[in-house]
């Protein structure tokens, strides 16, 4: 059985082309060069991070992200940048009983932002900076169902990527769902191991709660 659902955030509940875009600004890239460069550095199967050192050798992006906050330019997000799918899927989940959460690796400040606009929606709202611990490391989900008050298999992830959610999650135990938007899912959808690994392959996340209904209607 299904009982919670925890969401990863970027590029899952929140579309971070603009994040990226003032990101390769900072940067005196072109954004189209920059995303660019991104998808490469995906697609080689390397850290996303090592993009910020193709065009900047030595880029330390944490305190990269203070100096940005220092010059009145700190990352952010709103409810323009949630996908347009996330608040009726938390309302349809909601509706069915279904404990939800939203963990992801994100910095004390996201975190904040988080909290402002999900508070009233989901039980749990972390980020690994507040574990001080980050995905892929199995120690992040073991949070997540510490936070929780299920056991490993009633939790579904949802996330966008293969390396940093769905694997370690399902190595720990959880159900999971593999969402196909964003440069990880897009690059990674095809894949072998994408077909195989994710109990739910969706678009869209408001196909979630009937998969999830014919899920444990079967687990019964």
């Amino acid at each position: 059985m299904i009982r919670a659902v925890v969401f990863d955030v970027g590029e899952c509940l929140v579309d971070e082309t603009r994040e990226y875009g003032a990101w390769a600004d900072w940067l005196g890239v072109p954004r189209h060069t920059f995303a660019a460069m991104f998808g490469a550095v995906i697609a080689q199967g390397r850290d996303y991070r090592e993009t910020f050192q193709e065009f900047r050798p030595g880029f330390d992006l944490y305190p990269e992200r203070e100096r940005r906050a220092e010059a009145g330019k700190p990352e952010t997000f709103g409810e323009s940048d949630l996908y347009p799918d996330v608040r009726d899927t938390f309302a349809a989940l909601r509706a069915d009983g279904l404990w939800l959460g939203i963990a992801g690796n994100q910095t004390v400040r996201a975190g904040s932002i988080l909290r402002e606009l999900f508070s009233k929606e989901v039980d749990l709202i972390a980020t690994s900076d507040d574990w001080g611990a980050s995905k892929p490391d199995p120690l992040f989900f073991e949070r997540v169902t510490d936070a929780s008050p299920f056991t490993h298999d009633e939790i579904l992830y949802v996330g966008d990527r293969i390396d940093n959610d769905l694997r370690p999650a399902v190595t720990t135990g959880m159900h999971t769902a593999l969402i196909r938007r964003g440069p990880w899912a897009t690059i990674q959808w095809q894949t072998e191991e994408a077909e195989k690994l994710p109990t739910f392959r969706v678009e869209s996340l408001l196909e979630l709660p009937s998969l999830i209904r014919d899920f444990n209607e079967r687990s019964r």
